[in-house]
């Protein structure tokens, strides 16, 4: 089984590997018989713990013409401390942090908190900001075949410390973009990546 904070606190599988695929995909709704085939778990394990994440308040159900569809709750008051545990334990963000050694010295990684929850990214937005000294073809690796999962183009953006730091002093505009906006740390200290 992938490494997984969830794993580390959750000792269902079948839950592990649903909050996996919700967290992987927040902002999609899932049919039960969608989530057995993606679980590869009995239906009624399925949906014992569909019904436990409904009734912590985690998921919501919709119902669509004969079918009921489960999707993250935003209304859930850890809603977004969960999606932060959950971007560093799925998809890139994990493999990320997994590579970390192949990947050189990273000081900061950060995604935006658009491209967290899944949402429309203009052109020119950066998803993903890495700061260090990176091992870039270990790193294009990783972003192509998250392209490929999620079928869509990750914008990102790798530079050096002293670049780093020398736009953030002269208020580059370029860098006070992504600093300006939601974002969800990866690996570094958020304070001191903004002073």
């Amino acid at each position: 089984m992938e490494w997984s904070m969830f794993a580390d606190l959750i000792t269902s599988k079948s839950r592990v590997k649903l909050l996996n695929i919700f967290f992987g995909n927040s902002s999609e709704m899932f049919h039960v018989r969608e989530l057995v085939r993606r679980t590869g778990d009995e239906i009624n394990a399925v949906r014992r713990e569909l019904s436990f994440l409904e009734k912590k308040g985690i998921l919501g159900k919709e119902p669509r013409a004969n079918r009921i569809y489960y999707s993250l709750s935003k209304n859930y008051p850890f809603y977004f401390d969960l999606l932060r545990i959950g971007v560093k334990t799925v998809g890139l963000g994990a493999d990320i942090l997994r590579n970390k050694a192949k990947l050189g010295k990273i000081k900061y990684a950060m995604f935006s908190g658009k491209f967290a929850r899944k949402m429309k990214v203009e052109p020119d937005e950066i998803n993903l900001l890495l700061v260090g000294t990176v091992v870039l073809p270990e790193l294009t690796l990783l972003i192509r075949a998250e392209e490929k999962r999620l079928n869509t183009e990750i914008n990102y953006t790798v530079m050096s410390e002293e670049e780093f730091d020398f736009r953030k002093k002269r208020r580059d505009p370029f860098i006070l973009s992504i600093l300006s906006g939601s974002r969800i740390m990866l690996i570094g200290d958020e304070e001191s990546m903004l002073e």
